[in-house]
């Protein structure tokens, strides 16, 4: 038995400390989000529905949860969320043909349904504010050369890296980015362009589990139920007892 309790102790401490040591190695910004505020995710579905189904789906979330979920009607679904000839009752796909986006960027683009829960919301934030532009096209800190162009370039502007040459005690020299400046602005300032981000992140914490906001109101209810049948059962508990202990 003990060595049960130490073996759950271990578990409980490295889940514990996990997160915490993923976030120290990737040294990522803290996203901040939110998920019950439905005015966040309801910006957040208008950027990820414009600037990211162009190429990603979402094919795990129907139009109509944000109807029941996110206070939205269904004509603002259809007018602002919903492109070409898709239904309120379909699945958030993108019109992009994944065989031939596969061809076009060597890789097809993910889906992004469960992306908050595999890479988690800071690693979404820190990496969509961390692109640069180079010589030979965007880059980005958080994950070097990838697939994905920056397509929030107009909101956020133009960043370059800030480099720095280290030479290793064996004579060799690179050069690191230490840091990233913005060089042309955008349409946003840099802070409403990280509120942008940390709505977008936001919604994808939503679409990674939308159960999240029902049990938010179940959960007052239980908690309620909980607290009178505490009482009830300290009242029995009393009533039973009150001849014993005499």
């Amino acid at each position: 038995m003990s060595k049960l309790i130490r073996f759950a102790a271990v578990a409980i401490l490295l889940a514990a400390s996990g997160p915490l040591l993923a976030a120290k190695a990737g040294n990522l910004d803290s996203a901040g989000t939110n998920v019950f505020d439905r005015a966040s995710l309801q910006r957040g579905a208008a950027l990820f529905a414009n600037y990211c189904m162009g190429c990603h789906s979402a094919q795990y979330q129907r139009y109509q949860r944000l109807v029941d979920d996110l206070d939205l009607s269904e004509e603002l679904v259809e007018q602002y969320l919903i492109k070409g000839d898709r239904e309120i009752t379909d699945y958030m796909l993108s019109s992009m043909p994944y065989e031939e986006s596969a061809d076009w960027f060597g890789k097809g683009p993910p889906d992004l349904t469960l992306t908050a829960r595999s890479r988690g919301p800071d690693w979404i934030y820190t990496f969509l504010r961390s692109y640069y532009l180079t010589d030979d096209g965007w880059n980005n800190t958080v994950l070097e050369n990838p697939a994905m162009p920056h397509v929030l370039w107009d909101l956020q502007g133009i960043q370059r890296a800030v480099t720095e040459t280290i030479t290793d005690d064996e004579g060799n020299s690179r050069t690191i980015v230490t840091g990233l400046e913005l060089d042309q602005s955008g349409r946003l300032t840099p802070a409403d362009y990280d509120r942008a981000i940390r709505d977008i992140t936001a919604f994808m914490e939503y679409i990674a589990e939308p159960a999240i906001l029902v049990r938010q109101r179940i959960g007052v209810w239980v908690l309620l139920f909980l607290t009178v049948f505490t009482f009830l059962a300290y009242l029995l508990y009393v009533e039973y007892w009150k001849d014993v202990k005499k």
